[in-house]
């Protein structure tokens, strides 16, 4: 496939916003695709290199060569040229980057140069692309939508199931079930601004504590246990302690959904920034596991020897949850039977409390009656925390002045939009520790894509999570509105940009208030 047709479907998505319409662009394009090209080529309609960062700056990309007059480049000699530049370090690799990237460019068009230059810099973003493209492959492969879905839910990425569905059609479906082994999508919670609104949304439900630690999948079969994030990298040896009490529960298969995070020594939870240097750490893991321990809190079984409970309701796993893992490993909860018992809520709205007082961030609560939609944020669980907080990008950074020259500072804050490109709603620098501002100025200068000597901007990579203490109308951003006293809680590098909150979310926000 040339490379040439990825850049002009992307263009096509990008001027629509129907969803119809990109489902119907894609199902063409999935039909002209060969099964080989189409990892690749979902991945760079998505915005995203197979090959993840490559160390590629703004200077390396500055002078371009001429492009080409006609279209000759394929989607695989992209790649490999890629591949080729993410592979090269050590001295004299910035000028090797440079010298295959011209080779590069110089073979593609302008049109493919400018798309090039987007993927690049993270500037190519397609709102809700992978929904609209397993719709597309649906219907590109006869296959039914639904089956589709949850074969990409199982793979963990939409790239896996339209390889094998170009290639021997809806059979292939079958190929993709529960395995242990193979780290699915979690599921995720919506928010409700309390635990009054969440119950009256759910109906009967579990009320569980939301923990502020990394989110942690643990697989275990006769090859052991292994560990894996939301993001499905596996983590399992840097963990010792994790495995060590995972493999003393009594199944000999399973997949278990929850928590891992760190306690001083009076059970309260340490900061997240501890918690996360530690999972983040490969060195002397040893030492680390006992200096800083952290400790494993599950909330959910998605499969137990053999046995496959994603459809099951909440309650039902929650029953397989608690004949699988002891009280001093599993999340608290209160449950809500019938909600419109006034002592029922209260007692709820108390576990609350109780729950901040522990030091956790708040509560989840979940529908008696919900499956385990891995990979979506439905309705059926719903995150309730004491303050606004919303997780947005950064999209650029100013350089600061006084106590703070020589540091990257003042953050441009964006929310994603519906056709996936980011929106700015304002700026902060208040909440930043001089050790928080020395990490985020070595962080996002390695980001960089453009620098005009105050303001730097940045590929929309990084997620910070902001608290506010309200929404207002304002002719200055983009949107019509901004954050009130903005600032900064903490870094969330365990979320990608795609999983930053919306404008809609905060329109909302702003109409409630």
């Amino acid at each position: 496939m040339l490379f040439a047709e990825v850049a002009r479907v992307s263009r096509e998505i990008a001027r629509t916003s129907a969803r119809s319409r990109k489902t119907a662009l894609l199902a063409e394009f999935f039909r002209a695709a060969e099964p080989a090209d189409a990892p690749v080529a979902i991945a760079y309609l998505a915005g995203r290199l197979p090959q993840g960062r490559l160390g590629v700056g703004w200077a390396a990309l500055r002078d371009r060569a001429e492009p080409a007059a006609r279209a000759t480049l394929t989607v695989a000699a992209v790649d490999a040229a890629l591949t080729a530049v993410g592979a090269l370090s050590g001295a004299g690799s910035q000028a090797g980057r440079r010298a295959l990237l011209q080779e590069l460019f110089a073979a593609a068009t302008a049109g493919e140069q400018e798309y090039l230059l987007g993927l690049l810099t993270g500037e190519v973003r397609q709102g809700a692309l992978d929904a609209s493209a397993a719709e597309g492959l649906a219907a590109a492969t006869g296959a039914p939508p639904a089956a589709v879905r949850r074969a990409v839910m199982l793979a963990g990425a939409l790239e896996p199931v339209a390889t094998a569905l170009l290639a021997r059609g809806p059979e292939a479906l079958d190929d993709f079930a529960l395995t242990v082994g193979t780290p699915l999508l979690p599921m995720l919670a919506s928010t409700a601004k309390s635990v009054e609104e969440a119950v009256a949304k759910a109906g009967p439900c579990g009320v569980e504590e939301k923990l502020d630690g990394i989110r942690v999948q643990v697989h275990r079969d006769a090859n052991g246990v292994r560990l894996y994030t939301r993001t499905l990298d596996e983590v399992t040896a840097r963990l010792p302690e994790v495995v060590e009490a995972v493999a003393a529960l009594p199944a000999e298969r399973f997949i278990l959904d929850g928590e891992v995070l760190a306690f001083d020594g009076t059970g309260r939870p340490r900061p997240f920034q501890e918690t996360a240097g530690r999972v983040g750490s490969r060195v002397d893991v040893e030492s680390a596991a006992v200096t800083l321990p952290v400790h494993a809190v599950f909330f959910d079984v998605l499969s137990v020897d053999g046995r496959d409970l994603l459809d099951l309701p909440y309650v039902e796993r929650h029953v397989a949850l608690e004949a699988l893992v002891p009280a001093d490993l599993r999340v608290r909860r209160a449950v809500v039977a019938a909600p419109e018992d006034p002592a029922q809520l209260r007692a709820a709205t108390d576990f609350f409390t109780e729950t901040l007082g522990r030091g956790h961030e708040g509560v989840v609560v979940k529908a008696a009656g919900s499956p385990y939609a891995a990979g979506r944020r439905g309705a059926s669980w719903l995150k309730v925390k004491p303050v606004h907080t919303l997780d947005l990008v950064v999209l650029a950074v100013e350089r600061g002045h006084g106590r703070r020259t020589g540091k990257l500072s003042n953050l441009h804050l964006g929310a994603r939009d519906e056709d996936g490109s980011f929106v700015m709603l304002g700026k902060t620098f208040k909440g930043l520790t001089d050790e928080l501002l020395d990490w985020q100025t070595e962080r996002l200068g390695a980001l960089a894509v453009a620098d005009d000597g105050w303001t730097v901007t940045v590929r929309p990579e990084l997620v910070v999570e902001i608290a506010y203490d309200g929404v207002q109308t304002s002719p200055r951003y983009p949107a019509g509105l901004t954050l009130r006293f903005a600032r900064v809680i903490r870094y969330r590098e365990d979320k990608p940009a795609a999983e930053a909150d919306t404008v809609a979310t905060v329109r909302a926000a702003h109409a409630v208030g």
